[in-house]
């Protein structure tokens, strides 16, 4: 078992790296957990876990390490502690929520209370443990935060994907898409554009072919995994 701490405003705080990309092909989807607490055993004995189960892990002793840190661009989640000198881990969680950061956390911490961690997995955290906890307790945490940002990850590539595909678009195009997303038939996009039919079905092939669509089912899952920003914009 892992046995046995305030801070200024987030404002204060400077952005967390972005993981630049340094690591070997070979390394950089294998998961990597961020420690961070200012108890060094603890580090060292969570560190030594993760190892044993094959899961590489970093560690910092203060929030402001972390994000003073070059950090490679790899899967995996944070363990915060919450009291630490400098920096509590809810403050650092908040200031990450605030810059769009969604890399999944894990609290353990040994001064725990309800409404912190209500606090705490309404921000989105993956758990929240007190010390001591059990081995295997927080390597399922572990796994399951992992998971997570694996899976946040390959939807915002696909994402990206998405929207890079839509910005090849024509405005037409875009019209004749959102109006297929909307659930509507050729003829009815026809009146709606005041277009022809024939015209239609030219932008709706075009549309398919450069979101690399093959079905109207599909053109509306795509179109739906678009940012809100993205399908809010009218044509000019």
């Amino acid at each position: 078992m892992i046995g046995t701490a305030a801070f200024v405003t987030s404002r204060a705080l400077p952005p967390l790296p972005r993981f630049p990309m340094n690591t070997t092909a070979d390394k950089k989807d294998q998961p990597l957990v961020v420690i961070v607490d200012d108890d060094e055993e603890i580090r060292s004995a969570l560190r030594e876990l993760l190892l044993s189960v094959g899961i590489e892990a970093c560690c910092f002793g203060s929030t402001y390490d972390l994000l003073n840190a070059d950090l490679p661009e790899r899967p995996g989640c944070l363990i915060l502690d919450v009291r630490m000198p400098g920096a509590s881990g809810l403050d650092l969680q908040q200031h990450l929520v605030s810059n769009g950061n969604a890399r999944p956390i894990i609290f353990l911490t040994g001064h725990g209370d309800i409404p912190m961690s209500v606090q705490a997995i309404k921000a989105g955290a993956v758990d929240f443990l007190t010390k001591p906890v059990r081995d295997q307790t927080l390597l399922d945490a572990v796994a399951a935060g992992i998971e997570r940002d694996i899976s946040q990850r390959n939807t915002a590539r696909l994402v990206k994907q998405h929207t890079d595909r839509y910005a090849t678009l024509t405005p037409r195009e875009r019209d004749v898409l959102r109006a297929v997303a909307k659930g509507r038939l050729n003829k009815q996009i026809a009146f709606e554009l005041g277009i022809s039919e024939v015209t239609v079905k030219l932008h709706r092939g075009n549309v398919s072919r450069k979101m690399q669509a093959t079905s109207a089912s599909q053109l509306i899952r795509i179109w739906e995994l678009l940012p809100a920003k993205v399908r809010e914009e009218k044509s000019p």
